[in-house]
Formats: structure tokens, sequence, C-alpha cells
């Protein structure tokens, strides 16, 4: 895993490229995100945006380009290694253990950061006891930033969907992110339940120090929120800019956003 000179950014993804049996999902893509910053990600179905997330997650390998975070090159390494470096996501699709409870769903995440030796685990060592106790604190602590710490003992396939949304950002948090990547967080919600989802984003994004990278269909949640937006358009990129420069952006008006997009943004 190489590492660069010099700091400049959290992420830097350079050249990134990847195809499917000769097509090209991805196509060399480059951009940075700074710490703090929030960048959205938008582009119309099948631009390769949830694409993007998998590479920079570990969870698709790359067919070429390099991805840096922290300066560090960890383009290749696997989802695993990526989360402990702190990267983290949520899916487009939930995909809660569902038939486990709330609190366990955000123990198991917590879990890749915690280190049990086996004689600790086998023996059932006060030291294990204590850490075992401490996840627990930690865990109640992170459902109650989401209001879900009443909901700990109930199986996570049985929450309203909202609910679900929240557990799944929990459960992501628990990882300790230095970047969090949400996809389609607001996916099926409402006016109001988008607008709660915004707010929790900027207190969460504020209260972990985190950077976000946002993948959303939602156009209001998007320029209200997000610091830039990079748009994809078949696995290129279109533009990436500020939020009112994308407005007025007619290449992306023309492929993405529409005329009526325009209008209501404005």
């Amino acid at each position: 895993m190489g590492i660069r000179s010099h700091i400049s950014h959290l992420l830097d993804v350079t050249d990134l490229t990847k195809s499917f049996k000769g097509l090209h999902a991805l196509e060399d893509v480059n951009f940075q995100v700074d710490a703090d910053e929030i960048l959205g990600v938008i582009g119309p179905n099948g631009a390769g945006k949830t694409t993007l997330l998998n590479l920079l997650t570990g969870y698709l390998l790359p067919t070429r380009g390099k991805i840096y975070f922290e300066d560090k090159n960890i383009t290749g390494l696997r989802m695993p290694a990526v989360t402990r470096l702190g990267i983290a996501r949520t899916f487009q699709n939930i995909r809660l253990f569902g038939t486990m409870s709330v609190l366990e769903n955000v123990l198991t995440a917590q879990q890749l950061r915690t280190d049990f030796s086996l004689p600790e685990v086998l023996l059932g060592m006060g030291t294990f006891r204590r850490k075992e106790r401490e996840l627990v604190e930690q865990a109640m602590e992170h459902l109650g930033y989401f209001d879900l710490q009443d909901q700990a003992d109930r199986p996570a396939n049985s929450l309203p969907y909202g609910m679900q949304r929240r557990l799944e950002i929990a459960r992501a948090l628990a990882t300790s992110p230095k970047l969090l990547l949400l996809d389609e967080p607001a996916a099926g919600m409402n006016i109001s339940e988008t607008d709660a989802l915004h707010e929790m984003i900027l207190e969460v994004k504020q209260r972990f120090h985190l950077t976000i990278i946002l993948v959303e269909h939602d156009m209001r949640l998007v320029m209200n929120m997000c610091d830039r937006i990079l748009v994809l358009n078949y696995g290129r990129v279109l533009a990436t800019d500020r939020p009112e420069a994308i407005r007025q952006n007619a290449q992306v008006i023309e492929s993405y956003l529409g005329k009526s997009h325009h209008t209501a943004a404005s």
C-alpha cells in the first residue's frame, strides 16, 4: 500500500475505470474530496454512481486507476480493510441483518475495530467482559443519536422503513469512519421525512467530524446540503462544481436535471 509524500485531499481518485465484459461502467473518473466536505454525486440511472461507491469501498476492484485515502494508495484493498482505514457506507437497498436485533446490528459493526484475544474469549476473562460491556454502552449511545435506543431488542426487519434507514447509518457510524458514503438515503421518503434526514445528516456530520459523499436522486436535498456536486453520465464525469453552478450548467440540465428541475431549483 503506497504512501505519497504529502497530504492534499482526504480522498483522491485518478482515472478510475471499471469494465464488465468490455463495457465501461466507469471510465477515467477523476475527482477529489476535502476533509469536512459533503460531495453530492448525481446522474441518471446507469450513470455509474453505485459502481463508484462499490469501488471506493473495496466491494469491487477497479479495472484501472488509483484511489488514495489520506494519501495512502488503497486501490485493490477489499471491504474489511477499507472499512478499518475509515471508510463506511450505506446501501441503496437496505442491507441490515434482519433477524438480528437492532443492538446486535450495531455491535457487529463495532467489532470490526475491537481486538479480542483468543484466551479472553475462550476463558471469559474479566477484560473480555469489560470490553463487551463497553461495546454495548457505545452501541446504545449510537442508537441514542438516532432515537433508536428504545428499539434495541427488536429484530431489525421489524422496524418501519424510516427507522431501518436510520439504523443503517448508525451501523455505518459504529465503525468510526472518517468518510461516510450514503447511497440514496432518502429513497422512499416523503418530503417531511427527507427534511428530517437532511437535519440528521448535518448533525451527524458535525458530531462525528465526518466527510460525506452523498449519492441521491432528490435534487432538493442535494442542492441544499452539498458543498460540491459531481455529475456522472454514461460512466464519465460530466461536471464537478458548486450547486449554484451545476444548476446553471447547460450540459447537466440537458442530460440529467431537465428544465423542470432547473426551474424548481432556481
